[in-house]
């Protein structure tokens, strides 16, 4: 970590014990580094609302929401298939309000934000791990996608076009939220245009198709029937998105501060591109069940999930020549499948940084998390993830609603109903305890439990409602262990610059106890003339949001310096506990 040094005034007073840390150049970088580990200063967020809210649904092309809208309805055949994914919708939406507004509020993304939602400093390092999975488990499901495409147009083998397909991201992700803004924007209305057109197409030329559809059978043993075990699975799988507001968090962070003037807009952006996302997303799902049910009689069941496939076939409606059809189709899913990876690569890169810089006390910079976040996408997609798309995603949505209920139930009853939660997000190491059970054991509970239910312990009916289940549990048990806890483990001890920090986020008011205006106090005694703290660790400059007392360096320190700090043992928890 300390290899290359890059050259900063410092204007700190010197440690007489310890050499101030030294980042490489990639980690001093904030265009590269894109606060990865850290609250996103009011100095580097310069987008408008419009702005961050299109980066954000820019980020939402992908289409694997038309190939898992494919699968459910060919697994389980349309009815099912449909009511599963409004079901599905519902439940990601609500639950997608609360963490959206608060990540834009506070400017921090999906892992600080659960650090302050009930789970503590290392009791969030799991969820972090889990909001990789979803991040790699996705850039793998949409990456084969684009090779099925680089396969069919240019006769690319898979194997090679999996290569392709990720590789092609990385100099995109580099550059984070500053390249990733003008890419998503630029190439958004290209895309809104190249994918609805066919299908109004089709509707136009083959109006019976939409009835076709209706009575779409796929391969399921119950036909068109409802069946409420089919429903449940078909819910299941598309639950597994319900961690995409992460991904919108990663965006809504650098969302400007919320003003009287700016109120409505605000409001309007962060609910559009937060958990508005699903709108887009549910149509997406159902146009998949729709030209799969309209492909299938020519290309088969095991092919009418292929987006490739999908868009050939609709662009052929009303696009006279093979060629063309087949240039346009491909261009649009390459579109699609670069917008979302370049948004799945880079939020992978975040939990990763924040992850390792728990577990080891090491931040190399997001750059090098990236490269294992491509290199573990790789390799699931060479193992043939894409054959098993519903079984994985099935699996893996319980243990992802047992995450999202309980950071739910944190920020909507603990914070609001029953006031037990700080009605503020605390992330830093030096105000946390290690582990909060209010959050992370509700989640380890409702997981475990879903998941035994998900192998069929408790029988067939809880096993097709394992997520259900899952989000159930972990939105009840947070309350009740918070009431039982009398909320001991959300702050282990009192922010000395809280008082200044609550002065950035309007409607935020905490009692002034003596510890705190003492800290506060000394706080303020270290802010320079632009109103910012020097870190006594690195040296470089941080706002106060982003920065704390150290007592084992008797000085201020950022919070990143905080989170890499081997040898404080936590003294600083210690002594006021």
């Amino acid at each position: 970590m300390e290899q290359d040094t890059y050259s900063m005034p410092n204007t700190a007073p010197k440690s007489k014990t310890k050499p101030k840390r030294k980042f490489n150049s990639w980690v001093n970088n904030p265009v590269l580094e894109d606060y990865a580990l850290r609250y996103a200063p009011k100095s580097f967020r310069k987008w408008s609302s419009f702005s961050v809210a299109s980066s954000a649904l820019g980020g939402i092309a992908f289409l694997a929401d038309f190939a898992i809208g494919a699968s459910i309805s060919i697994s389980y055949g349309f009815t099912n298939a449909f009511w599963g994914i409004v079901a599905a919708a519902v439940v990601i939406f609500l639950t997608g309000i609360p963490i959206g507004y608060y990540s834009a509020k506070y400017n921090v993304d999906m892992d600080l934000l659960t650090r302050g939602a009930g789970f503590g400093y290392l009791g969030s390092t799991l969820t972090s791990l889990v909001y990789a999975t979803f991040t790699f488990i996705y850039f793998s499901t949409e990456g084969a996608i684009m090779a099925q495409a680089l396969e069919v147009y240019f006769h690319l083998p898979l194997a090679i076009g999996y290569l392709v397909s990720t590789l092609i991201v990385i100099p995109l992700v580099l550059f984070g939220m500053t390249a990733l803004s003008k890419l998503q924007v630029w190439t958004q209305p290209i895309w809104l245009v190249l994918m609805i057109a066919p299908i109004l197409a089709i509707l136009m030329k083959n109006p019976q198709a939409f009835n076709a559809w209706l009575h779409f059978e796929g391969s399921s043993p119950e036909g068109t029937a409802f069946n409420p075990l089919f429903f449940a699975m078909a819910s299941g799988v598309v639950l597994s998105l319900i961690t995409q507001i992460g991904e919108q968090a990663d965006y809504l962070r650098f969302m400007p501060d919320q003003t009287s003037k700016n109120r409505k807009k605000w409001l309007w952006a962060v609910i559009l591109s937060g958990p508005g996302w699903i709108i887009l997303g549910s149509f997406k799902q159902l146009s998949g069940s729709f030209l799969a049910s309209y492909i299938a009689p020519s290309v088969g069941l095991s092919k009418a999930n292929e987006p490739i496939q999908m868009f050939i076939k609709a662009f052929s409606e009303f696009i006279p020549g093979t060629f063309v059809v087949l240039t346009i189709a491909t261009f649009f899913v390459l579109l699609s499948q670069i917008k979302i990876n370049v948004t799945n690569a880079y939020s992978g890169s975040l939990s990763w940084s924040n992850f390792f810089s728990r577990l080891l006390h090491f931040h190399p910079g997001r750059v090098v998390w990236l490269i294992l976040q491509v290199a573990i996408a790789i390799t699931l997609m060479e193992a043939g993830l894409f054959g098993f798309l519903n079984t994985v995603l099935g699996f893996y949505s319980n243990v992802a609603v047992a995450w999202v209920g309980a950071i739910v139930a944190d920020l909507v009853i603990n914070k609001k109903l029953l006031k037990i939660s700080p009605p503020y997000i605390e992330f830093k190491r030096a105000h946390l305890y290690n582990f909060n059970p209010v959050g992370f054991g509700s989640m380890m509970i409702a997981s475990i439990v879903s998941i035994l239910a998900y192998f069929g312990v408790f029988g067939a009916v809880l096993q097709a409602f394992s997520p259900f289940l899952s989000l159930v549990l972990a939105f009840i048990l947070a309350p009740i262990i918070a009431i039982a806890t009398k909320g001991k483990y959300y702050i282990a001890r009192e922010n000395p610059l809280m008082q200044t920090q609550l002065e950035m986020v309007a409607g935020v008011i905490v009692e002034d106890e003596a510890e705190t205006a003492a800290g506060s106090n000394r706080a303020h005694h270290h802010l320079n003339k632009n109103g910012e703290v020097t870190c006594s660790v690195c040296g470089f400059n941080y706002e106060p949001m982003d920065s704390t007392y150290c007592p084992f360096h008797k000085g201020m320190i950022c919070s990143l310096c905080c989170s890499l700090e081997k040898d404080c043992h936590d003294m600083c928890k210690k002594a006021t506990s």
